[in-house]
């Protein structure tokens, strides 16, 4: 008996944002979508404006799964995560701990299949975590637009972090893309 998918799917009752009073909700496994959907367009564009050869079907999964070692520890919050490094080294520890008890959840077989994707790595990595930083910089846009403001510094901070990565592919999707996020319904062309 393996759990792993039944334990996978109760992303949906992790909450994100613990820190902060948010107008919308947000759970893990909606931001695993938004975050695989934003890794998928990023591998894309990647491939068709700046040369790439990625898989954006590879990227787009392992951006679902990136966040699944939280299932087990919860989601930390990025100004206590960030903190400080000591701080930052233990809970990646956790994370890896809690990625390792994931993968033992899996038939024998199936591990190997899983441990890339639930640990990615090379450009694959870099796009999965700028997809999720651009993902808590779209829910700071979308607060600021429902009028929180206890997201203004939280955007400014990812906004700033985004611009840091020197990643052509992100630059093209604040450009092209993220205005769009600020539109309500109707100016949605």
């Amino acid at each position: 008996e393996y759990s792993f998918y039944a334990l996978l799917l109760r992303m949906k009752y992790i909450q994100r944002w613990g820190l902060m009073r948010s107008s919308i909700p947000e759970n893990l496994s909606e931001h695993a979508l938004e975050t695989a959907v934003i890794a998928h367009a990023l591998a894309v564009i990647r491939n068709e404006k700046f040369g790439g050869r990625l898989d954006p079907g590879a990227v787009a999964v392992a951006a679902l799964y990136h966040d699944a070692s939280e299932i087990l520890t919860g989601d930390m919050p990025t100004p206590i995560k960030y903190d400080n490094p000591a701080i930052r080294r233990a809970y990646k520890d956790v994370e890896a701990v809690a990625e390792e008890k994931l993968l033992h959840m899996l038939p024998e077989e199936f591990r190997t299949v899983y441990a890339p994707i639930l640990r990615p790595d090379g450009e694959t990595e870099q796009l999965v975590k700028a997809a999720d930083k651009l993902s808590a910089y779209i829910k700071c846009v979308e607060e600021l637009k429902a009028g929180n403001n206890e997201f203004r510094e939280a955007a400014a901070q990812t906004r700033a972090a985004l611009e840091g990565y020197g990643l052509p592919e992100v630059v093209y999707f604040l450009e092209t893309f993220l205005p769009s996020f600020s539109l309500t319904l109707d100016e949605l062309k």
